[in-house]
């Protein structure tokens, strides 16, 4: 019988769809599903979707359901984790201070200066958890869903002895796409995909055996429609020779050649027909959210889905399940996921959270050396895994100087601001979270 713990079960999209593929797995029907948050509404509608599961399969799973984290971690198998350290209140901020002076975020939640302060933020409540999941269950494995992935990933595999690796969907998701525009089913697609989290690129691309790049290529050049899907994406393959993951939006806060002038902003960040993306994202998400919150939306649909007479009991694409199946002993699994790199990837700092093929079996997990990316990925790459790795290193020494040396290294403030001027949007950035920042005596830098 397997214990599986959800750290965050108010996500309630995810605890639903998560324990109802776990439930399609034999091996694991019989398992106790333990599901912790803070927020006791939440939980609470968590728990009702969880047994109405339970129900409608007629499995012979159980649920605990509980706002003590030790409580639900106590005696784990695997642990899943989707938490959000800070509400709506503080992390409108990481776009809105640095839009001041002139830095334009799209999301904001991965890297970048907003990506830096919410793992900052993060990285306490992450490291926290991991220390109970070392006294309580020090054999689980945790698999993180938590942005942003890479920095609290590498905090938690440098900082303690958890077996954590982080999940993200950009990487299976994209030779859909690559099926679409060429005709042809994306799940007979071969890739072999590595680089860092957001930003790792597919080093082949094959159909039957055949690369299908120069396929790719050409219909990306001449179909100005196809182009549009993924403008920053699709001129970053042109430029570069692969096709990085992740989307157009999240890729043009990754780097200096998207978002520091007007008319970059609008050849590949407009919400012209057919773009990918809408430069006020993260307004229109904010908005949403605080209406959802005013009038109560969540809660609708949660109990719309909760009288619904019939349950989906089908599995979905969602693959941590196949993971946990495989870590019980289930037939071994394969996906790409977020592990400290230690060599795999030659050229990228050892130290560095890296997102590369990974294999999971009984109580293993085993990852594919890949060997040096070519040089033109690897610069990029080692940009921002140098920021993340200071990010880190400053949470984890309490020291905000070298939160300026991450920031100084961030292509966006790079593109945009003077040395001195990063300086002083990294010191507004630190007093508006020192709430938040317990790992630093003081935020104040020299």
């Amino acid at each position: 019988m397997a214990r599986i713990a959800f750290m965050g079960a108010g996500s309630f999209g995810f605890t639903r769809t998560l324990v109802k593929d776990i439930m399609t797995y034999p091996l694991l029907q019989d398992s106790t599903i333990a599901l912790m948050d803070i927020n006791k509404e939440r939980l609470e509608y968590a728990t009702k979707a969880v047994n109405k599961i339970i129900a409608a399969g007629k499995y012979p799973a159980k649920v605990v359901s509980t706002m003590d984290r030790k409580e639900a971690l106590k005696g784990a198998d695997a642990v899943m984790c989707t938490i959000l350290a800070g509400d709506v209140d503080i992390w409108q901020h990481d776009i809105k201070i640095p839009k001041k002076y002139g830095v334009d975020f799209n999301v904001g939640d991965t890297r970048g200066i907003a990506g830096i302060f919410r793992a900052l933020r993060t990285i306490p409540v992450m490291l926290d958890i991991c220390r109970d999941i070392e006294r309580l269950c020090p054999d689980a494995l945790m698999l993180n869903y938590t942005n942003p992935m890479a920095m609290l990933c590498n905090a938690m595999q440098r900082a303690t002895s958890v077996n954590v690796t982080g999940l993200c969907h950009s990487v299976q998701g994209m030779p859909g796409v690559f099926g679409k525009w060429l005709g042809i089913p994306g799940d007979e697609i071969d890739y072999l995909c590595a680089g860092i989290n957001h930003q790792a690129w597919y080093l082949e691309l094959k159909h039957k055996g055949q690369d299908i790049y120069p396929r790719i290529r050409k219909i990306v050049r001449e179909n100005e429609k196809i182009f549009n899907e993924e403008p920053v994406r699709n001129e970053m393959f042109l430029q570069l020779g692969y096709y990085v993951t992740e989307s157009s939006g999240h890729n043009s806060e990754y780097s200096w050649w998207f978002r520091k002038r007007d008319d970059l902003i609008k050849k590949y960040c407009s919400n012209a027909p057919g773009r990918a993306w809408n430069p006020g994202e993260y307004a229109f998400i904010l908005k949403e959210y605080q209406n959802r919150q005013k009038n109560r939306k969540w809660q609708k649909d949660i109990e719309n889905w909760l009288a619904e007479p019939d349950v989906d009991l089908k599995r979905g694409h969602e693959y941590a399940s196949s993971i946990i199946n495989a870590w019980m002993g289930g037939e071994p699994y394969g996906f790409n996921g977020n592990v400290m790199n230690n060599g795999i990837i030659s050229n990228l700092p050892a130290e560095a959270c890296v997102e590369v093929p990974v294999f999971t079996s009984r109580r293993r997990v085993s990852c594919a050396r890949i060997g040096a990316l070519p040089i033109q990925l690897a610069a990029l790459n080692n940009v921002s895994a140098a920021t993340e790795i200071m990010t880190v290193n400053a949470s984890l020494s309490g020291d905000p100087e070298m939160v300026v040396h991450a920031c100084l290294y961030d292509p966006m403030c790079a593109a945009k601001l003077s040395m001195g001027e990063t300086r002083k949007l990294v010191q507004e950035m630190l007093n508006k979270n020192k709430a938040y920042l317990p790992q630093f005596k003081n935020v104040k830098v020299s």
